[in-house]
């Protein structure tokens, strides 16, 4: 059979740079979608690099359809998208920051997931896989980070509900939840960041690789099995007992 295709979203920095190389080196043929050209083409030139704004349906449509033009299917998808969005006490987050961190990191991720839904459900050999980057900010918020959180809340429903949709369709969908790996969104963590007693301290972190092989492990199993969640942290990042 062909190479199995892969989606990533966020493909040009961070975490999905780091997935996208690792799924190209393991022999996916990969689609860096993401909001910067260039940033993208310095991932992996031999990519098909499609800029994508993943909050705006047309654009996510357009990304879908270059795919399947190019490779005639999806097996993969990785929702990786997202920004930290507003800081601050809920009094003062501006709606409209409020309504854009929503736009990216779950209508986003909503968008993506129904466009390769609809491509997974019909395409022969039917059936593919979906892996959603949650946060542990899923289970356990950070001071002053209530749009991030709620986005990251509302994932793990994401997530749950297309498991449920998915099943008569050979489709699994699974959710990585992770703490302090180290990239550019993360580099004021190492630095020093606000404790829920108000006190500003560093706080470990790690190698970003790790999720790359955490998604690769998920994505390699056969589609009769499942990781649902799993959780990736710095071993003593304070998550457990964050209080």
């Amino acid at each position: 059979m062909s190479a199995p295709v892969a989606v990533v979203t966020g493909a040009g920095s961070g975490l999905g740079r780091v997935i996208a190389r690792a799924l190209i080196a393991d022999g996916y043929r990969v689609a860096l979608a993401g909001r910067r050209a260039r940033a993208l083409a310095e991932t992996a030139p031999e990519g098909l690099a499609v800029p994508t704004d993943v909050s705006d349906p047309d654009s996510v449509a357009e990304l879908f359809d270059r795919v399947t033009a190019a490779w005639g299917r999806v097996d993969l998808l990785v929702n990786n998208a997202g920004v930290f969005g507003p800081a601050g006490a809920p009094d003062e987050i501006p709606v409209g920051e409020w309504r854009s961190c929503v736009d990216t990191n779950l209508t986003g991720a909503f968008l993506c997931a129904r466009a390769a839904f609809g491509v997974m459900r019909r395409q022969e050999p039917r059936g593919g896989r979906i892996i959603n980057n949650g946060s542990v900010s899923a289970h356990s918020p950070r001071p002053g980070s209530i749009a991030y959180t709620a986005t990251k809340h509302a994932m793990t429903g994401l997530t749950k509900s297309l498991s449920l949709d998915g099943r008569p369709y050979r489709i699994a969908c699974g959710q990585i939840d992770i703490g302090n790996a180290a990239t550019e969104m993360t580099a004021g963590i190492a630095a020093g960041t606000r404790q829920a007693d108000g006190t500003l301290r560093p706080e470990p972190t790690f190698d970003a690789a790790h999720v790359a092989d955490a998604v690769r492990y998920m994505a390699r199993l056969p589609l009769e099995a499942n990781v649902q969640f799993l959780t990736l942290t710095a071993t003593t990042m304070p998550f457990l007992g964050r209080g």
